[in-house]
């Protein structure tokens, strides 16, 4: 018989992941958009309807990030331009986020971050959204 795998919780496996990765507060996520990043929003479209969106933000359903980011992916998007380009993820929470930005790290995509508290802090910071008829 063999010994069973070492267990972690989900919480310490996203422990371990920001520890990782460089997490944005949402004022400074919207700078760096303005300054050419790209803010990717990784929420399901229920989730968008329903709160709004952040203009500017490249949509990127969850399940096709890594092959649509990927600069060596054939079903790459346009902005994928490289290894060098400043992906920053946002979710609802902060909480996938910093799983997806992880795993870009891992394609290669060094400057990969996501924003601290995701979508309902970037909202709640007054940042622009299409919430409320707003942007």
């Amino acid at each position: 018989m063999g010994t069973s795998p070492a267990t972690r919780s989900i919480d310490e496996v996203l422990e371990e992941t920001r520890g990782r990765i460089d997490r944005l507060e949402p004022a400074e996520a919207a700078a760096r958009m303005a300054a050419g990043a790209l803010l990717v929003d990784t929420r399901p479209v229920a989730q968008r309807e329903a709160d709004g969106e952040v203009p500017g933000a490249l949509v990127v359903e969850r399940n096709v990030l890594e092959w649509r980011l990927d600069p060596a992916s054939d079903a790459r998007l346009p902005a994928a331009t490289g290894h060098d380009v400043e992906v920053i993820v946002l979710c609802n929470e902060g909480y996938a986020s910093s799983l997806a930005a992880d795993s870009l790290r891992a394609l290669g995509l060094h400057r990969a971050s996501d924003v601290v508290g995701g979508y309902q802090a970037w909202a709640a910071a007054g940042l622009p959204t299409t919430r409320d008829g707003q942007a």
